[in-house]
């Protein structure tokens, strides 16, 4: 996910992650700092936890407009997700004219 956020840095893409585990020693910033992570995270709440009942990890593309156009559960390919996410940039970002 790092050199994902790092290749396409100059693009219309934004990686947010989520963490839902409420039993970790370290505060989330720690994990952040320490695993470099050059996203926002956030903490799910038990109530978010309850109603949507994540498995970690999960990843979704939300397009421009907030609709989930992918979603996978456990590990995604690079390809699956470079697939995915160049679509949507596509869609973004018209093709210049010449």
């Amino acid at each position: 996910m790092r050199s994902l956020v790092l290749k396409e840095q100059k693009q219309p893409l934004a990686v947010v992650g989520f963490s839902v585990n409420d039993r970790e020693s370290k505060t989330l910033a720690e994990v952040m700092r320490q695993a470099e992570l050059p996203w926002r995270s956030f903490k799910f709440e038990s109530e978010v936890i309850r109603q949507w009942n994540p498995s970690t990890p999960t990843f979704y593309v939300i397009d421009a407009r907030g609709v989930i156009r992918n979603k996978w559960v456990g590990g995604v390919g690079a390809r699956a997700m470079d697939d995915a996410l160049e679509k949507l940039i596509r869609e973004a970002v018209p093709a210049q004219k010449k």
